[in-house]
């Protein structure tokens, strides 16, 4: 039987508030990821969707429950060993592309390759960016680039260390209605063509039908769950 690329069992995250007390964001049974599979992850604004995704990536602790990628449990593992397995097994996309101004796509692309277990890999740094339509822009510094050129390297920086997923949180933010199709048909594409597992947070009806598969985060967060029934109670 295929290990799930990531599975989630009673994991809960609550933040304090400013006037005391605090606010649940996830209370997640259970949530499973097959390997290569592609998922879009919905939900309104405030439903937790990006502390989902940080918690699946190590960057938050969970107060409670088990988080597994790839079959280890990273709630059990020091920062150090969580930086480590983040920079092997997940590709990270965030909305403002996070690129370094002073490299260059290539750069942007070895740097990510250092934080790996494997020595930076020129060659493949430079057939990742061919891959996303750019091996004539290798030179190019962030600032050189087009929104959607951006987008490019930082899908291609993602798949630096060959990761079982990529976690992409809202990657069409960036960019005008028009062109969200073609920014999911390039992380689709690319992650299929590497079977790479791909699950993008969203909050848009239109970005999630791009995907065979959709988990409305009310769903399976009880906490989302309960925040929209609190709401439409108060209306």
């Amino acid at each position: 039987m295929t290990t799930p690329v990531i599975e989630l069992a009673g994991v809960r995250k609550s933040f304090p508030q400013p006037e005391g007390g605090r606010v649940e964001i996830l209370d997640v049974p259970e949530l499973t990821i097959p390997a290569g599979a592609q998922v879009a992850l919905e939900g309104a604004s405030g439903s937790g969707k990006s502390t989902l995704l940080n918690v699946i990536a190590g960057i938050l602790r969970p107060d409670a429950g088990r988080v597994l990628v790839d079959g280890i449990d990273i709630t059990r593992l020091a920062e150090p060993q969580r930086d480590r397995l983040r920079a092997d097994k997940l590709g990270l996309v965030f909305q403002s592309f996070n690129l370094l101004p002073g490299f260059t796509a290539l750069e942007n692309v070895l740097v990510a390759m250092s934080f790996g277990s494997d020595r930076p890999d020129r060659r493949r740094a430079e057939g990742l960016l061919d891959a996303v339509g750019l091996s004539h822009r290798l030179g190019y510094r962030p600032a050189q680039l087009s929104v959607g050129q951006q987008q490019r390297v930082a899908v291609a920086r993602a798949l630096a260390n060959r990761p079982r997923v990529v976690l992409a949180d809202e990657p069409t933010a960036s960019v005008d209605p028009a062109h969200q199709a073609q920014v999911i048909d390039l992380l689709r594409d690319t992650c299929s063509a590497h079977g790479v597992a791909l699950v993008v947070v969203t909050h848009a009806p239109e970005v999630a039908g791009l995907f065979p598969r959709r988990l409305r985060l009310e769903h399976f967060n009880r906490a989302a769950a309960g925040h929209a029934r609190a709401t439409v109670g108060g209306e």
